[in-house]
């Protein structure tokens, strides 16, 4: 931070105040002057610049036609909160910043270029006439930049007195149309009215990540965030990738807590997030050592005071006790066993070292007479791959519970009430804090061998009571299991009245009971939709095991009948390749068809190459290492398998990305599967997306492998641009993206089709090449083009190509005409020019 001998200080910062008046803005900025000349000028200007403020009635804004550089502070309507440039300690980086005015010691809420610091005081912040926030270097680089939801037409900044920088229309005040605000993009400390957790819409993950060190706000080793796995909602304290710290769970209803601050959680379709609800003059932050504490301004003596610390005791820390074991600070030692559990290192234990955990003395073999302890806890089990439904009470959750072999526990989601919602795990038990009056209860799962200890801690009566539960459950259980045999009676009837087609051919893969589907995706819910596809919904689940699924649930009015299902359930079972998704089994039930996929974490391929934010997260080498892996499971299909398939619905949304980003096909219920040899055929029925299908095939059905290459070719040319084929249209040229990069290429400048995001990562020769070859695959006739051998081979070398000649479905007129004729004994000679003569510009 400046100096108190600086021009500029931070107690005595410029402040930059502007009235709008006929459209026109006025700017006062008040510096520092230390002569007695000065002082007097400073108090006729603080003079003016007070009749100046009680004349204005429109908050402090930032508009296209000014900036703010270094020295000029923007100031909430309040005086609560100030925007502009800083040093942070001794540091000579400027960042833009957001800091409170009234506190002695400067205390930085936000940062805009945490990641990117100017180096010297020659920045500036401006607002586009579209509404981005822009900070400019003293050369003009672009340091910053917002990313807001849509444009504007009269765009203006302003800076909240809650301290939320807002960019909106001139107009319009209201929260909900904020075209962007910093309040979705936390940087260390968490202010009152700001949120923590995931926009299940727009797909904002917001989370706190600590400073580097004091006088670095780039991002530092922690985070503070809501837990990214598919189970009940949880806020973790991490350090890297390793949790340290867990708060307690929370229940759908408004005012919970987490370290002493009054906390709004929201849980729906929409949204799943912990808001800060705390008022007055409050933070909440993480330090760059990892503490994370609760502030409060205390106006009588102008000071911060630690109100409290999430971690306030030993048993804060993750995972302290290990698995099956509680931890209660007033006990001695302060971990303990649950009942019907052991320490699983006894030497360890009685040493102090309580990581290991405990294990069962019984253990579980799936018994529907297995019965269950009771707890009372503060905090309950961490909740990763927990399942949940908060329409089911705790009764039919028991149930649930017995049904699932790997089920270990139990509870209510939501404690207020009287209890309510289903919560179970199926997994070790970690992370439970002792007892408490009023806590939460949580049923543990034990053998019926250990029915004696299966009642709440101190109850005398026990042995009794466990008695009549266990026979209350086994009578519960026989009617249950008599229903169940109805039930699979009557599903095997339908099953072979309906599918004995997809019987016939004896395809060896798991059947799913709809009932486990149901559970995994949380009966469907909207919460786990991960998109829609051209036959149906697909969900995200989690299997009792706590195996991440994707569900394909077909839609009844699909296109996709019982051939189609039939068709992708056999075709992927004979198929194993790292390239491919693979199917894990499949579920019919009356009308319902699903088939159940392994789970990629990153979606598709069009979710980052299609969007301007996304797409920054892969450089060069991870675009090449996607294409070279579409090639390789291409190819795998056309020539390697043990039949010869065509998929012919290769395209950007049905590339999946594990989580190392590696590209695996999916989506085969419109493929078909060649025997002998037998390379192509025709049909009346053209399905299929257009924008990648091959001339051939949209206009006469007829289909080859030369159609999936005409479609990788197409995919190339996306992932290089960034542009979609469908709808591109070149502003200068009735051209779409395929005559595009085609006329960029006889015109020697083929380097122009690159998005600007590959530019700093790309390596040249690699982008030409792969150009080059999208450029032959997109060819107007089938025989022109390379089958996949050829073309995995070609991608690896450097060996010369055959000039492209103009593609499938070109709009607009070749300026370079040429001969289309084919000659396929000599497509691939060394005579042909090659990707060497071409000069990048």
């Amino acid at each position: 931070m400046k100096k108190k001998t600086d021009i500029i200080s931070w107690k005595e910062s410029s402040h930059l105040t502007s009235k709008l008046s006929s459209n026109k803005v006025f700017v006062c900025v008040n510096k520092r002057e230390n002569t007695s000349m000065g002082r007097l000028s400073e108090f006729f200007a603080c003079s003016f610049l007070f009749f100046i403020l009680t004349t204005c009635t429109t908050p402090v804004i930032i508009n296209p036609s000014n900036s703010i550089t270094d020295g000029e502070t923007l100031v909430s309507a309040g005086g609560s909160f100030e925007l502009g440039f800083f040093n942070p300690g001794s540091s000579n980086n400027q960042y833009l910043g957001i800091w409170y005015v009234k506190s002695p010691e400067p205390v930085v809420v936000w940062v805009a270029n945490r990641e990117v610091p100017l180096s010297n005081k020659f920045g500036a912040l401006n607002i586009s006439s579209q509404g981005v926030l822009v900070i400019y270097s003293s050369t003009n680089d672009i340091v910053w930049s917002s990313n807001p939801s849509r444009t504007a037409e009269d765009p203006v900044a302003e800076l909240l007195e809650s301290g939320n920088l807002v960019v909106r229309e001139g107009n319009d005040n209201n929260p909900d149309n904020f075209l962007w605000q910093s309040f979705d993009y936390p940087c260390d400390t968490l202010l009152p009215g700001m949120k923590l957790g995931f926009n299940l819409v727009t797909r904002l993950d917001r989370f706190l990540s600590s400073w580097k060190s004091d006088e670095d706000p780039a991002r530092g080793e922690f985070t503070f965030l809501v837990d990214p796995n598919n189970g009940y909602p949880q806020l973790l304290l991490k350090s890297g990738n390793a949790i340290q710290l867990r708060t307690k769970l929370p229940s759908p209803t408004p005012n919970i807590t987490f370290g002493q601050n009054s906390t709004d959680f929201v849980l729906n379709n929409n949204e799943v997030s912990f808001g800060n609800q705390s008022s007055g003059f409050s933070r909440f932050k993480l330090s760059p050592s990892g503490l994370a504490s609760t502030y409060k301004w205390n106006d009588r003596t102008h000071s911060w005071l630690v109100y409290s610390l999430l971690a306030s005791d030993w048993c804060e820390n993750y995972a302290l006790c290990g698995s099956f074991a509680s931890c209660d600070i007033n006990a001695s030692p302060a971990c303990g066993c649950l009942d019907g559990f052991v320490p699983k290192s006894p030497e360890s234990w009685n040493l102090g070292d309580w990581s290991g955990g405990c294990i069962r003395k019984t253990p579980l073999n799936c018994s529907d007479k297995d019965v269950f302890t009771k707890y009372t806890v503060s905090k309950l089990p961490e909740t990763s791959f927990s399942w949940f439904d908060e329409r089911i009470n705790l009764k039919e959750c028991e149930v649930i519970c017995l049904k699932n072999c790997f089920c270990t526990a139990y509870a209510n989601s939501d404690i207020k009430g009287g209890g309510s919602g289903c919560l179970i795990w199926s997994r070790d038990l970690i992370d439970i804090r002792g007892s408490d009056a009023d806590g939460q209860v949580l049923y543990v799962r034990l053998a019926v061998s250990e029915s004696g200890v299966a009642v709440e801690k101190g109850n005398n009566n026990g042995k009794k009571k466990a008695g009549i539960i266990a026979s209350t459950v086994v009578f519960g259980m026989g009617m249950l299991m008599l229903g169940m045999i109805f039930c699979i009676r009557r599903r095997k009837f339908r099953m072979n009245d309906n599918f004995k087609d997809v019987r016939k051919e004896d395809m060896e893969f798991p059947i799913f009971y709809l009932s486990t589907v149901a559970n995994a995706t949380g009966n469907f819910s909207s919460r786990n939709k991960l998109g829609e596809g051209g036959f149906g919904p697909v969900y995200k689940g989690i299997l009792a095991e706590g195996q991440e699924i994707a569900v394909k649930r077909l839609s009844k009015s699909s296109g996709q009948g019982l051939n189609e299902f039939k068709n992708e359930v056999i075709l992927i079972a004979k198929l194993q390749h790292r390239n491919l998704v693979k199917l894990l089994g499949y579920c019919i039930h009356e009308d319902e068809k699903m088939l159940i996929y392994e789970y990629m974490p990153n979606k598709s391929l069009d979710f980052f190459i299609f969007d301007q934010t996304r797409r920054k997260l892969l450089d060069w080498s991870k675009c090449m290492n996607i294409i070279v892996g579409i090639a390789r499971g291409l190819l795998y299909l056309h020539q390697d398998s043990r039949l010869r398939i065509i998929h012919r619905d290769i395209k950007a949304s049905n590339i999946l990305l594990d989580n190392e980003l590696n590209p695996k096909i999916s989506d085969f219920g419109l493929a078909r599967m060649f025997r002998g040899d037998q390379t192509e055929a025709n049909t009346h029925r053209v399905v299929g997306t257009y924008g990648y299908m091959s001339p051939e095939y949209a206009s006469n059905g007829h289909f080859s492998v030369k159609t999936d290459v005409f479609s990788f070719g197409v995919l190339v040319l996306e992932i290089v641009s960034g542009n979609k084929n469908r709808g591109f249209r070149h502003p200068d040229q009735t051209l779409n993206l395929l005559g595009h990069a085609w006329i960029l290429w006889i015109k020697g400048t083929p380097l122009e089709l690159i998005d600007e995001c590959l530019a700093n990562s790309s390596n040249v020769s690699e982008v030409l090449r792969c150009i080059h070859v999208a450029l032959l695959c997109v060819q107007q006739r089938p025989e022109d083009r390379p089958n996949m051998p050829t073309i995995v081979q070609i991608l690896g070398n450097e060996n010369p190509l055959p000039q492209p000649k103009q593609p499938g479905f070109f709009i607009g007129r070749n300026p370079l005409e040429q001969d289309t004729s084919s000659n396929r004994n000599n497509v691939y000679s060394a005579n042909e020019a090659s990707l060497t003569s071409l000069e990048a510009r």
